[in-house]
């Protein structure tokens, strides 16, 4: 993925929808049980170059936000970004799995995040992470690439996903898209079948589908009691 200077035009191009993830995203949790209240605390996982943070201080500037990132660039970058602002954020480079906030947030966000994990412990120690970050009852709005269902359609479903990038301007890509490989080369997708099975175990009910453009998915998961 591209560097923290181009990171938010890159994925723009590459998913339908991206400009409105982020007000999506926190418009879910603020009409929460546990994240409506005001002052809430709120976990961004993963905060990338900010418009999550971005979102969350325009619709509810009364949050409690916590920004983590494992990437000191990331978070100089959306630090950047929310310029005077940034200094009403609790920022810290780390991961989810290394925060010692047992029950501290009654919502959370991780947005492109789960994707880059493999699945060998790595994404069940992950969401079993951010389940212990929150409060029994909380809320985490999780959105990712998901691996393909099997489909007769699935072939043009990844030529529209090509079509798309080069009609956002996304340069690179040869007509057979050949170089669609490398933008999501070290990723690793999962089917919704798997997902469910591991935020299950982590410690989250069924996901609830809340967005779908191509291979992404944005999912609503709730903590259980």
């Amino acid at each position: 993925m591209a560097a923290p200077l181009g990171y938010d035009l890159t994925v723009q191009q590459l998913i339908p929808g991206y400009a409105s993830l982020a007000r999506l995203s926190v418009a879910l949790l603020a009409a929460s049980p546990l994240g409506a209240p005001s002052g809430a605390p709120v976990l961004v996982a993963g905060c990338g170059t900010g418009a999550e943070l971005v979102e969350a201080q325009a619709q509810r500037p009364d949050w409690h936000l916590w920004a983590i990132d494992p990437s000191n660039e990331m978070l100089q970058a959306a630090k950047a970004r929310l310029g005077d602002s940034s200094s009403a954020i609790h920022w810290q480079q780390t991961t989810v799995e290394a925060l010692d906030a047992d029950s501290r947030f009654c919502g959370a966000l991780s947005v492109l995040v789960l994707q880059s994990l493999p699945d060998d412990g790595s994404k069940l120690a992950f969401l079993t992470a951010l389940a212990r970050s929150l409060e029994p009852g909380g809320q985490l709005v999780l959105v990712d690439l998901m691996a393909p269902e099997r489909s007769p359609l699935q072939s043009q479903v990844q030529a529209a996903w090509l079509g798309f990038q080069k009609a956002s301007g996304l340069r690179g890509l040869d007509t057979d898209g050949a170089d669609l490989e490398p933008l999501t080369q070290g990723l690793h997708p999962i089917g919704e079948a798997r997902l469910t099975a591991l935020v299950n175990a982590a410690g989250f009910g069924d996901p609830a589908r809340v967005f779908q453009a191509l291979g992404y998915e944005g999912f609503l998961l709730q903590r259980r009691r």
